[in-house]
Order: structure tokens, then sequence, then C-alpha cells
């Protein structure tokens, strides 16, 4: 049982006016939630850390929910950013919500394997949660962009890069246009982008091809359970 799960063995009472059971990890202030551990560093990491990437429209985030759904007992990385929730997202859960003083701490700390900006808001990956899921030898998956993904391999060079790839540039295409509700100077970006993302592929340790969202969900639990690193394997989706 992780850190992140474990409860007391005593039943505590309620807690005083909200009527739910106090939880001994979300109950701590946030910052010594993520903070990493004094005693824990690269040298006591007992299991490997994966990380998923590929470009944007190829899928990622439903292999994860899927992952979610059927193997329940591979952590995924609940990430820190900036943004406002959305609609039936829910604080820790699907990511840790913080103002921008607090993520800026996060940075100066060292607290984050990674972070980036977009779209005018920041995501950072917490350090803290990681390393004591990896120091009890226990599977972790992260989640994230190429930018991300190359700071995690600079911060763990022992990682597991995994590039998530789709069956052929056309069908990459396709999801990138979807319905041509976007003007085309919108889309050339957009795709110019994608195929930056795909030359990045030789940067990573395996390539899974996105044929189908449980095909591709089973290749990657199959490589988080390996102890051996995978050779990349040639992907068809150049056009």
């Amino acid at each position: 049982m992780t850190a992140e799960h474990r409860r007391p063995s005593a039943s505590p009472s309620p807690t005083r006016g909200t009527g739910r059971t106090p939880d001994p990890l979300t109950d701590q202030p946030l910052r010594e939630r993520l903070a990493t551990p004094y005693e824990l560093s690269i040298d006591c990491v007992r299991s490997r850390l994966t990380v998923l990437s590929g470009p944007s429209g190829v899928g990622k985030g439903s292999v994860v929910a899927v992952l979610r759904d059927q193997y329940p007992d591979i952590w995924l990385s609940v990430s820190v950013t900036t943004r406002r929730p959305r609609p039936g997202e829910i604080d820790g859960v699907h990511y840790h919500f913080v103002d921008r003083a607090m993520f800026e701490e996060l940075v100066r700390a060292g607290e984050l394997l990674e972070w980036a900006e977009y779209a005018g808001n920041l995501y950072g990956t917490p350090r803290g949660p990681v390393m004591r899921r990896l120091a009890q030898g226990l599977p972790a998956l992260l989640e994230i962009d190429l930018q991300g993904a190359r700071q995690v391999r600079a911060a763990m060079p022992d990682a597991l890069l995994v590039f998530l790839a789709p069956p052929s540039w056309e069908e990459l295409k396709r999801r990138l246009i979807g319905r041509g509700t976007e003007d085309p100077e919108t889309i050339r970006r957009r795709l110019e982008l994608a195929r930056e993302e795909l030359d990045a592929e030789p940067e990573f340790d395996h390539t899974i091809v996105n044929h189908s969202v449980q095909q591709a969900t089973e290749e990657l639990v199959r490589l988080i359970g390996s102890s051996a690193r995978t050779p990349v394997i040639p992907s068809r989706h150049r056009g």
C-alpha cells in the first residue's frame, strides 16, 4: 500500500462540522503533501519511473483513462496546475489546483520533476509523491508532453520514456483537423507542431503504435511491469 493511500488502523472520528473522516494525507497542507522527504533521493529508488508522451491528438488521455479503470494498481502522478478547475474536476484527483505564487514556490524549492507554461497556465509534476512511490518499489506513470519528458530524462536518466504514435500520419491529421471548424492558419500551426513532435520519437526508449486504445494500454502495462529497457520499435506513421 502506498504512502498516498495508507490509513490509520484505528477509525478516526469525522472532522468536526464536515461529517467526513479525516484523511492523513489530504488533510495535510498541500505544500507538505508534495514535498520530497529529506531521506529520499535517486539512490533509494527501487522501481523505475515510466513516462508516456507523444503528439497532441494521438490518444494519450484515452489510454490513461482505460489504465485508470482496468489497472488501478498502477499509480498515475497527479500534476500541479495554476489553471482553474473545469466542471467535474476534483482537486487532488485530476490536478492539484494552486495559485501562481504556490507554483513558483514549488519551482524554487526544486519540488517539481518537470514543469511548463501552456496557454498562460503553469503545469508541473510534483517530485515528492513520485519519489515516495518509487522508493517503495511500486510502479509509477507520468503522462506529460514532449517538453516535460525531456526534463524528466535530464532529472532521472533511468526513467523509461514511452512514445505513443498514431497508426499513420493521415490518421493523426484527421484527428487534429477534427470537424474543420478552425481557421486554416490554426490548423497549419497544429499540423506543423505535430510533425515536430513525431520527429522526437528517437529520443524515446520504446514506441507503442496506437491501433486501438485497449491494445495500446495493454502494451503500456507490459512495459511498466518490465525491468529491462525495451528497444525502440520502428513506427509506421511517417507520411
